[in-house]
């Protein structure tokens, strides 16, 4: 969960002063992210079909420029599992185009898409298209995240039970749900000695944060690290450096055959990296393949790394601000590096960079040390890492997809709203049939056609309709019509942006004249208060009490119909009504009915009481004002009255709750 309050006292920053402040803390989360980074590096990097040492080259390029080019403080730059599934199918194509062997063409070939990407990623962020990560529903993203997931797990399953690439490749299959049907042919091809490892390092991943709940001493220690000190010593023990053959007593029939080829490849001497240094081939650009892969390495890693930075700017404890259109310059020129040198594309990742926090960095420098470690490690003892099981780091890479998409994900989108899950639904198949870009096209088409059925007309999917006027001199209205939704969002955004944080004033949004208000917009709406209270200005949203909530949830879309109000009834002794009638305005009753009343109640002992001289006052009030007059009953009238208080919940056909009138300032 998201941290609720800033922590108090200095705020500390990513410069010249802060170095030296934090860079106890700083060095000392470094070191352990770089303990997470390493081996992560190195798996997401092999399952992309990258040379394994190219995450790290990746990891380390971020790490050392973005550090001084973003002003995100607390995200971690580097290869992310969010990728594989493009940077996978980039150099599988290319394969297929220049032939099955061509493996360093196809390497070179998607090293000169990675350079395009990245050029168009700088101009992006030059040209303020960080606001474009604002347009893409989080149904659809959250579904395209789980897909990932699940395909990251079809893929990684033979690899961590020991079958090779070229056994996955005679099998057939290639396309996740075709794997899916061959999983019985993948266990008929395992290497048991291999799968032993991997089947280890998978339960160690799994069993490892329920551990770590449970022991405090244990927390502290990453999961993929603990991995490796199980796993390196088990492939020693198997005798995986050097070429041999064994059986297994209970399949005496079978014979298997361990080598290195089920180690990570890396180099053999200090300062061996350099000698995988590789060059991207910009004939390939030539070809429309390059292109189809450029737009893809462009646009999802632009998306997840604009999400992923949005998400640390919400964990972040001192509320710091990230510029959405620096980080992706900065990502862009650090890929366009890395890119010339051999390495995959980066983002700004968000578990790395959710272990930074909680190992208590304070600036940007502890992702600058987690670089430098990783330049120590993969310069002087690469061939400690030449002993990394493929089966450990297929393992990792099994558990973080799903994390990806994990059943959590599934209730939460649920609970948000069933049509919420019907998109996320639709998106994830989609993606599992076809691929990513169709995927999210088929995601966003289903909720557009969701919000036509409820009513929102066609002309205002992608232009808001809004009207603008100023309250008193430091505060602007912006009454919204016809809807507001994910696709006309961003033209909206612009002007709650220009009208309040440009113009330093104070804002009100009434959307109660609107048709629909989906989710994204909600937790927009949830995100712009944020942004303005860091500004030291106020951001209220009116009307949202007026429309139908599709769930319980608040964040859930809301459209016009039946809206739900508390109805409140007070029955209190009349001497006290006038005091209590200035308090119920007081706290935002926009009105009420109040009645004289009479009639009897039976005391405990069993007299009757005559309750004559008592007022009963009705009110219709919108739920989070319902419970402060309840506080205020509790808290102030009950210690000292006899009073009676009862609620229900109704669906009015018309909500007519007037807001307070604006205050014209006179000259």
């Amino acid at each position: 969960m998201p941290n609720k309050s800033r922590v108090p006292g200095e705020i500390p920053r990513g410069d010249a002063t802060g170095f030296l402040k934090y860079l106890q803390s700083d060095i000392k989360s470094g070191l352990l992210v770089f303990l997470i980074a390493l081996p992560l590096c190195l798996a997401i990097s092999s399952a992309s079909g990258y040379p394994p040492i190219a995450g790290v080259f990746t990891a380390i390029v971020g790490a050392l420029l973005t550090t001084f080019l973003s002003n995100s403080e607390l995200t971690i730059k580097g290869p992310a599992a969010g990728l594989i599934v493009i940077t996978y199918g980039c150099i599988t194509e290319f394969r297929e185009h220049y032939g099955v062997d061509a493996g360093t063409a196809a390497y070179q070939a998607a090293l000169a898409v990675g350079v395009a990407a990245a050029v168009l990623q700088v101009l992006f962020g030059l040209f303020r298209g960080g606001i474009l990560g604002e347009f893409f529903p989080s149904a659809t993203v959250h579904g395209m995240l789980a897909a990932i997931g699940v395909i990251i797990i079809i893929k990684q399953i033979p690899f961590a039970l020991g079958v090779t690439r070229d056994e996955v490749k005679a099998i057939g299959a290639s396309e996740p749900l075709e794997m899916l049907r061959e999983f019985p042919a993948y266990v008929a091809h395992a290497n048991p000695a291999i799968a032993i490892i991997g089947l280890i390092s998978v339960a160690i991943m799994f069993l490892w944060p329920f551990l770590g709940s449970k022991f405090k001493l244990l927390k502290s220690i990453p999961a993929p690290f603990v991995v490796l000190l199980v796993a390196i010593p088990m492939g020693m023990g198997f005798d995986l450096m050097h070429t041999h053959k064994y059986s297994v007593p209970l399949l005496k029939d079978h014979v298997y055959e361990v080598s290195e080829q089920y180690l990570v490849d890396m180099p053999d001497r200090v300062f061996g990296m350099f000698d995988y240094v590789t060059f991207p081939n910009f004939g390939a650009l030539s070809t429309f393949i390059a292109w189809k892969w450029v737009f893809m390495f462009f646009a999802i890693g632009s998306l997840e790394s604009v999400l992923s930075s949005k998400a640390v700017d919400l964990l972040d404890p001192w509320k710091r601000k990230t510029s959405m259109d620096r980080d992706i310059v900065a990502v862009g020129f650090a890929n366009l590096c890395v890119s010339f040198i051999g390495g995959l594309p980066m983002i700004s990742e968000i578990v790395r960079s959710k272990a930074n926090i909680d190992n208590g960095a304070k600036t940007r420098f502890a992702d600058f040390w987690h670089g430098v470690f990783l330049l120590a490690c993969v310069a002087f003892i690469p061939m400690a890492l030449h002993r990394i099981p493929l089966a450990a780091l297929a393992a990792m890479l099994i558990y973080t997809g799903f994390r990806l998409a994990h059943p959590n994900e599934f209730i939460h989108v649920y609970r948000i709203g069933k049509e919420q899950l019907a998109i996320f639904v639709a998106t994830l198949i989609a993606v599992l049939a076809t691929d990513l870009l169709i995927g999210i096209g088929i995601g966003i088409l289903l909720k557009m056609v969701i919000h036509i059925a409820n009513g929102v007309p066609v002309k205002s999917l992608f232009k808001p309709f809004i009207e603008v006027e100023d309250v008193n001199d430091n505060t602007s209205l912006i009454v919204a019509r016809e809807s507001a939704v994910f696709s006309n969002w961003i033209p909206f955004r612009r002007q709650i942006e220009q009208i309040g944080l440009v113009q330093r004033r104070n804002l009100i949004v009434d959307v109660s004249n609107t048709v629909l208000v989906d989710h994204s917009v909600m937790e927009k709406l949830d995100e712009m208060k944020r942004e303005f209270e860091q500004e030291g200005l106020t951001f209220e949203v009116r009307g949202l009490d007026s429309l139908q909530p599709l769930s319980d949830s608040s964040r859930a879309a809301r459209k016009k119909g039946l809206a739900s109000m508390r109805r409140l009834t007070i029955v209190v002794a009349s001497d006290i009504e006038e005091w209590l009638e200035e308090n119920l305005l007081r706290i935002g009753a926009a009105g009420f009915t109040s009645l004289p009343c009479q009639g009897i109640s039976l005391a405990a002992d069993g007299t009757v009481d005559s309750t004559d001289g008592r007022v009963r006052i009705e009110l219709l009030l919108p739920r989070h004002t319902c419970d402060d007059v309840l506080d205020f009953i509790k808290n102030e009238v009950v210690p000292n009255h006899a009073v009676s208080a009862s609620v229900e919940t109704v669906d009015v056909v018309y909500c007519d709750i007037p807001e307070p009138a604006p205050v014209h300032e006179h000259a």
